[in-house]
């Protein structure tokens, strides 16, 4: 499961004080932009609201001195860019792309207005992603810069999401090794040719469950075997196990035996 990659956070100090009465799902509601107007309805109504028919609720700015870096990641899962309000985002797409089994991601997909300790707040989630599991909202926040208030809106957004049938997460801190070895394998992400025809041959003794330096080691062309090997994992023709650095000691299998 591509969650077990990032560190929990408990949201369990922020539920504290949300009205979770009877009815609330009537009385929180759902803003979402649906062919550029904006739309409010009930949050229990949200789920049946088609992904593909919002847009993001914001744009994404550049301008000098700004304090957070945005920009636009292009996923192979979609085939196409998708906006970002910061690095840590940004890493977020990278992932979620290899490991998340994705079919659509929604970057600022809707903002929730909820009620907590007798005021009204609003927060925006980050992403609305759609695997072929699971549907996901996702707020993506490193874990020193989560004040009170944020683990707050985060509760909403988990209560929220529960009543949709989708589950949410939050996204503050990845297990050791992913990022360097997400890096590794991100710049052989894009369509390579096999000239030397060396994947039949990698894909064929991966069968015996040897390690990446080995796999490297028992082709003629052992450098063009290493490039080909980071494509075939991006592309999870073969897998890892992602909870330990990728070194030439990694064992390699064929996909499906590990995630």
């Amino acid at each position: 499961m591509w969650t077990d990659l990032l560190v929990p956070v408990s949201l369990d100090a922020g539920r504290g004080d949300l009205d979770l009465s009877v009815g609330w799902a009537d009385r929180w509601t759902a803003t979402w932009k649906y062919a550029g107007d904006e739309v409010t309805g009930p949050v229990r109504h949200l789920g049946q609201v088609p992904v593909a028919s919002r847009g993001p609720m914001r744009g994404f700015t550049w301008r000098r001195e700004q304090k957070h870096r945005p920009g636009l990641e292009s996923l192979m899962a979609t085939g196409r860019l998708h906006g970002f309000e910061s690095l840590e985002e940004d890493q977020f797409l990278v992932a979620l792309d290899f490991a998340g089994d994705l079919v659509e991601v929604l970057a600022q997909p809707l903002r929730i207005r909820f009620r907590s300790a007798e005021k009204w707040r609003r927060h925006t989630p980050d992403f609305l992603a759609v695997t072929r599991a699971d549907t996901w909202l996702i707020d993506v926040r490193p874990r020193h810069l989560i004040a009170p208030e944020n683990l707050e809106s985060f509760a909403a957004v988990d209560e929220v999401a529960v009543a949709c049938g989708w589950h949410y997460v939050v996204a503050a801190e990845w297990r050791p090794h992913v990022r360097s070895t997400l890096g590794a394998l991100y710049g052989k992400r894009r369509p390579t040719r096999d000239v030397l025809g060396v994947q039949g041959d990698l894909l064929a003794q991966a069968e015996g469950g040897v390690t990446f330096g080995e796999l490297a080691a028992a082709q003629a062309y052992w450098p063009v075997a290493r490039a080909q090997l980071l494509h075939l994992l991006w592309h999870r023709r073969l897998g890892i196990d992602l909870s330990q650095p990728l070194t030439d000691r990694t064992r390699v299998v064929r996909a499906g035996g590990v995630s």
